[in-house]
């Protein structure tokens, strides 16, 4: 355990996410506290804060990699909400997902952008349109 890393990772779950994320994550602490301490520490305490790629380009390579897993609709969600925080606009989600459409297929590029669409519809609705 690493307390540095573990707070510069819980740090960066709120910038990256807001709170959504620390809900999240504190949610998993109560069933899953070890895998809460590993995703805060290994992923936004030491990935994240590696220098060789933005958050920006870091969003947009997790988009594409979970659009092209498929089996994991909660998170993409999150980390389209996360891509926007970042400094994405809604244009290059949907490129990135229409990027996928060739690598990952087209059943699971209509399933990211079903998932899109409802995230921003859920922005508008809230009045807020990007985070």
């Amino acid at each position: 355990m690493n307390d540095e890393k573990y707070t510069t990772g819980s740090a960066n779950i709120g910038t990256i996410h807001s709170d959504l994320g620390k809900n999240v994550m504190a949610h998993l602490k109560e069933i899953a506290p070890d895998l809460a301490r590993y995703i805060t520490e290994f992923f936004y305490g030491e990935i994240c804060t590696r220098p060789g790629l933005d958050m920006k380009s870091r969003e947009i390579a997790t988009l594409a990699s979970l659009i092209t897993l498929g089996t994991a609709p909660l998170q993409f969600r999150a980390h389209i909400y996360a891509a926007l925080n970042c400094g994405c606009t809604r244009e290059e989600i949907m490129e990135v997902v229409l990027q996928m459409s060739v690598y990952a297929g087209v059943p699971a590029a209509m399933n990211a952008m079903f998932i899109v669409g409802e995230v921003f519809q859920d922005l508008d609705n809230q009045g807020e349109g990007d985070p």
